[in-house]
């Protein structure tokens, strides 16, 4: 989330060289990004790191968090699987290689 506001307000700034317009837009983005975007990170990047979590991702907060999200991951693989039967097949066979 932070790449994006961040090339968001990059490219607001590029375009306020033409209309200062842009440049304030940039500040209200960089302002409302920090905050309310923010503090939803804090709060999850506090957790992970108090529960030993590593920097490729966020640990889930519980165990029954992790398998809500892992069942639903295996819904909607055996959902797409269903309804695009030969892009499936296409990715069965490149895991295979």
């Amino acid at each position: 989330m932070g790449t994006i506001v961040i090339a968001g307000t990059a490219v607001l700034v590029l375009l306020g060289f033409g209309n200062h317009v842009w440049w304030l837009a940039a500040v209200a983005v960089l302002f409302l990004y920090t905050q309310y975007g923010r503090s939803s990170t804090k709060g999850g990047s506090a957790s992970s790191q108090s529960s030993g979590g590593s920097s490729s991702g966020s640990m889930p907060a519980t165990y029954q968090a992790y398998r809500k999200r892992r069942d639903m991951q295996a819904k909607w693989e055996r959902r797409y699987a269903r309804e695009r039967p030969l892009e499936s097949r296409r990715q069965q066979r490149e895991k295979s290689k």
